[in-house]
């Protein structure tokens, strides 16, 4: 069953009042049944979903369906694992502690020394290594393991036989690959770290199911299975939670009965009838109706199928190029574009510099590899030179050993030094099958590793920056917020200062003139009516004087604070504004910098999205078209002009899930597809000119065929090619 989000999922039991003739709806592929639309509806957009992974083979990012075919079609290449390598394959795996690769491993390296009846090997006859099968096994269980070997001839029939040591034989072709293997693990247990096998099938294969004494304190059983200490933990925390809310749950039931009846009775309209809920955008592309707020869309432009070769290859053709293009460094393989690399599979020539490049860059990481293929070719040359006149033979032997009888049919034309007559679909699939065997090697593997943890690192750096921003935002808020309040109290003190000033000035001069006019009276005899006067005019001049004193001193000392607080405040502005603009520039400069290295490290390119119809759009930075592939992966096209980009783009529906998706990539990438979009142009442009001057030429002068653009391919060079 596949997983959701890589945890297990339960398929709904059918209702049981079901009548016999009742109409309801049902899932096609996990046969579910439903009464409402709305639930069936719900269930087949989950289904339709991206996050599912196929349990066996771990692959994610799938449908349910793709899913279920992608369990249904490994399952069926597990049971090709020969029964009598099933059993110590189980006793390694049983309680492992090891990962899935190194457990792979570890049981490929231990299989591949047991030999049984019916295995096909290589085995020392005459100086060199003729192909054998194993009749039958001698002496088992000695030291030294005798076999009773057939010799065979190319026609794999019996020629003779005799005894061999296990020293002098050499798989053929071993039965299983790694990736085969892991899913054989993965389908046989139903835990990791440890591994523990299913019951029954440790049972069948006589195999205990009780932990070693080395596990003995890190997992224990319940109820027949084996668990960590932490989900014992879980599992003993929750069973007494359960006993401490059963008395509460039974209390609070009534409760909320009472509110869902409440609810339920709001959710009605005043004609009784239920209400629905407004839709949440965005949803199923396929559910999305037409609205009154919706734009004016564009017509999507048909795309251009003007492909050299056939429509079922173009896939393929796609596929070989982008990884020969990704990984040409590490193939040591100069990069050609896609019109030659078409050109070329279409050409007749068997011995074409770029087909023979590309397949040697292939085969010697192969061989360099010390992988299965090595071992059916070890005695041809220890100096593994592959050359224009041999690379036939080393790709002969090559499809031989995958053993795929469509493709066997080819081997006998490309002996014969007619590799360029093969149809194109056939040199793809040979090429398709040498780019999967390259896949799945040490030196492939190892250059994504390092390529992920670059990735990993340079986003923990780009984390770590954008946490040290927001520090430092935090900071400058908290600085501000102390400045302004500094600023606020500066400019109160001043204010209260001005004002006591000229109180105190004033009082001052009031006690000076009073000393003054008593002195200046004194001895005089002064009537009443006259000191009443004098006292009067005194008191208003005294209360007139602070008065005026203190508004002037008030104003010059405000009119200063103010002079100088915007002085400053205008400084600090715009030292702010220049700080803000070199931190932008710099983070600019930062992040396309971080976009740079990022794109270096991609080696995979992934669809930018689907239409509502579910076909795929793919762009390649090494090309500049956008690639439209079909739902069924049996129609291809593209566009290659900026009006047919604006025109798609104007085309999609943002209330889909689907096509908002693929609009958020395009509307990303928009600027650097129409550069590629553009040069594309001009490249095409210029190469029509060259072309018409070709044709323009005398004909008393003949052009050679490699000075016509259309020919470039001709003249490829491989200029990484290894000394």
């Amino acid at each position: 069953m596949p997983l959701l989000k890589k945890k297990p999922f339960t398929l709904l039991e059918p209702p049981k009042d079901l009548k016999p003739h009742e109409l309801v709806y049902q899932v096609r592929f996990t046969k579910e049944i439903f009464r409402d639309y709305q639930m069936y509806l719900n269930r087949t957009n989950l289904y339709r979903q991206r996050t599912w992974s196929c349990k066996i083979s771990g692959k994610a990012n799938l449908t349910f369906e793709e899913a279920l075919v992608s369990e249904k079609h490994v399952a069926e290449k597990v049971q090709e694992i020969p029964k009598v390598l099933v059993a110590p394959a189980l006793h390694i795996i049983q309680y492992s502690m090891l990962s899935l690769k190194d457990l792979a491993d570890t049981i490929a390296t231990k299989l591949q020394e047991n030999l049984f009846v019916g295995a096909e090997l290589h085995g020392e006859k005459g100086g060199g290594l003729c192909p054998c099968k194993i009749v039958k096994v001698l002496d088992e269980g000695t030291v030294k393991t005798q076999y009773e070997v057939a010799w065979l001839d190319k026609d794999n029939k019996i020629l003779e036989t005799s005894v061999a040591k296990r020293d002098d034989l050499i798989w053929k072709k071993f039965p299983f690959s790694r990736s085969i293997l892991k899913s054989f693990i993965r389908e046989s247990t139903y835990r990791s770290a440890p591994w523990v096998l299913h019951n029954n099938l440790a049972q069948k294969h006589g195999i205990s199911c009780d932990p070693p004494p080395e596990l003995k304190g890190k997992v224990f059983i319940l109820d027949g299975r084996v668990i960590s200490n932490k989900k014992r933990k879980d599992i003993e925390d929750r069973k007494n939670e359960a006993d401490v809310d059963k008395e509460y749950g039974k209390h609070k039931k009534k409760k909320v009965e009472g509110e869902e009846v409440e609810a339920t009775s709001k959710e009605r309209n005043e004609d009784n009838q239920p209400l629905r809920d407004p839709i949440t955008y965005p949803i199923d592309d396929l559910l999305v109706q037409p609205g009154a707020d919706d734009p004016v869309f564009t017509d999507r432009p048909s795309p251009s199928r003007d492909f050299n070769i056939q429509m079922d290859c173009v896939g393929d053709l796609l596929m070989v190029w982008d990884f020969c293009s990704s990984f040409g460094r590490m193939l040591h393989l100069w990069l050609f574009s896609l019109e030659d690399f078409e050109n070329a599979i279409r050409h007749k020539e068997s011995n074409l510099i770029l087909i023979f490049e590309t397949h040697s860059a292939l085969l010697r990481l192969l061989i360099k590899d010390n992988s299965e293929y090595f071992s059916a070719v070890p005695k041809r040359n220890q100096k593994f030179k592959i050359t224009l006149i041999n690379w036939t033979e080393y790709l002969c032997d090559f499809i031989e050993k995958i053993n795929i009888p469509d493709l066997s049919t080819n081997v006998s034309t490309i002996k014969r030094g007619h590799y360029g007559l093969l149809d194109v679909k056939a040199k793809l699939w040979i090429l398709r099958e040498l780019v999967n065997q390259v896949l799945e090697t040490d030196l492939v593997r190892e250059k994504l590793d390092n390529h992920i943890e670059q990735r990993q690192m340079l986003g923990a750096i780009r984390r770590g920056e954008a946490l040290e921003e927001g520090r430092k935002r935090r900071q400058e808020k908290e600085k501000f917020k102390v400045d302004s309040v500094d600023d606020k109290v500066m400019n109160g003190e001043s204010m209260e200062s001005a004002g006591n000033n000229p109180n105190a000035l004033a009082n001052e001069n009031h006690h000076n003139e009073n000393g003054e006019i008593a002195e200046k009276r004194k001895g005089e005899s002064i009537s009443a009516p006259e000191k009443h006067a004098s006292y009067k005019s005194e008191s208003c001049r005294s209360d007139i004087a602070p008065k005026k004193m203190k508004q002037n001193m008030g104003l010059e000392v405000l009119e200063e604070n103010t002079k100088n607080s915007s002085s400053k405040m205008g400084a600090k502005q715009l030292k702010n504004e220049k700080k803000e603009t070199v931190e932008r520039r710099s983070k600019e400069q930062r992040d396309e910098y971080y976009e740079r290295e990022m794109e270096k490290l991609v080696l995979r390119t992934n669809s930018l999205g689907k239409d509502r119809h579910y076909n795929r759009y793919w762009w390649f930075r090494r090309d500049g078209r956008i690639f439209v592939e079909s739902s069924d992966s049996k129609l291809w096209g593209y566009y290659c002009c900026k009006e047919e980009l604006d025109a798609l783009m104007g085309s999609l529906n943002c209330k889909g899930e689907r096509e908002k998706a693929l609009h958020k990539q395009l509307k990303k990438f928009y600027s650097r597809i129409c550069l590629e979009l553009q040069k594309r142009s001009k490249d095409l442009a210029h190469k029509i000119a060259l072309e018409e001057a070709v044709l323009r030429r005398s004909t008393r002068v003949r052009a050679l065929p490699r000075e016509n653009p259309t020919n470039a391919f001709l003249g490829y060079v491989n200029k990484w090619k290894e000394d």
